[in-house]
């Protein structure tokens, strides 16, 4: 029997509080930074992610057993049934290990590959965006859950354009990009998980990345639809992978920016 919805719901606040309180404990607190990358480039990785990894998995392993686990630090741990909980302790470790506030847990439910819940948890700022079924919601710190709603934005011309860094491209992705960046009202940089979800809010129209992982992203996908957004690939398939990912609040604007990603990018290895 599949597990109520509430309960799935509850259940993801909790993993949302365990891993918060966790890395409360360890932000801005100096910590020792691990490369997982190769000589010449740099992956970041803390004690702060692997607890916070940790602790949600041995939630989950207690609560669903049967639930597979794919997160972001450790091995994946095969379920037996359609449930699989997708982590990131830790979306956005560079803004971390410099005590910026521009990161977030990730945390969603898949049910067949799809996700159908997603939770993206800033414990230092206590904000907190999740969406399942239909719905999307965020709670800001001291207020109670508000209605997630993307804004309307016709023309690309009007939109406001994040990413997390261009270093996410390579220089044919950074054509596609500054194509793009050069049409838009305005850009800023700097975010990870949390850009998107100020586009869920009705604040950023348009997040362009790549190079995304499957739990980079996961969580996003039902808190944007929910909100009313579009999230696909630069070619417009779905973003379960990751890779080359577009994310709108509005689909006029989503259509505008992905004809020009599309063309541009369908010749690319």
């Amino acid at each position: 029997m599949a597990p109520a919805p509430a309960t799935l719901i509850a259940f993801a606040h909790e993993l949302a509080d365990l891993s918060g309180a966790a890395l409360r404990q360890r932000f801005r607190r100096g910590l020792t930074v691990q490369n997982k990358a190769g000589a010449g480039q740099f992956d970041p990785v803390t004690a702060a992610d692997r607890a916070a990894e940790r602790l949600m998995r041995r939630a989950i392993a207690a609560k669903y057993p049967d639930h597979g686990i794919i997160g972001e630090e450790f091995e994946a741990a095969a379920g037996v049934g359609r449930y699989h909980w997708v982590l990131d302790p830790i979306d956005g470790t560079r803004a971390f290990i410099i005590g910026s506030p521009l990161w977030g847990t990730l945390i969603a439910l898949t049910d067949g590959g799809r996700p159908v819940l997603g939770l993206m948890n800033q414990p230092f700022t206590g904000e907190r965006f999740w969406a399942y079924g239909r719905t999307a919601h965020r709670r800001d710190a001291g207020r109670g859950p508000m209605r997630l709603k993307t804004r309307a934005c016709a023309r690309l011309e009007d939109a406001v354009l994040t990413t997390t860094h261009p270093d996410l491209f390579g220089p044919a992705e950074q054509s596609r990009f500054d194509d793009i960046k050069s049409r838009v009202l305005m850009t800023r940089f700097g975010g990870d998980c949390y850009g998107y979800c100020l586009l869920a809010a009705g604040f950023v129209d348009l997040v362009i990345e790549a190079g995304l992982k499957p739990y980079d992203v996961m969580a996003l996908i039902p808190i944007i639809e929910n909100a009313g957004g579009v999230i696909t690939t630069w070619n417009g398939e779905p973003a379960l992978e990751g890779g080359r990912v577009i994310a709108a609040g509005d689909a006029r604007t989503h259509r505008q920016a992905l004809r020009r990603l599309a063309d541009r990018a369908a010749g690319d290895p």
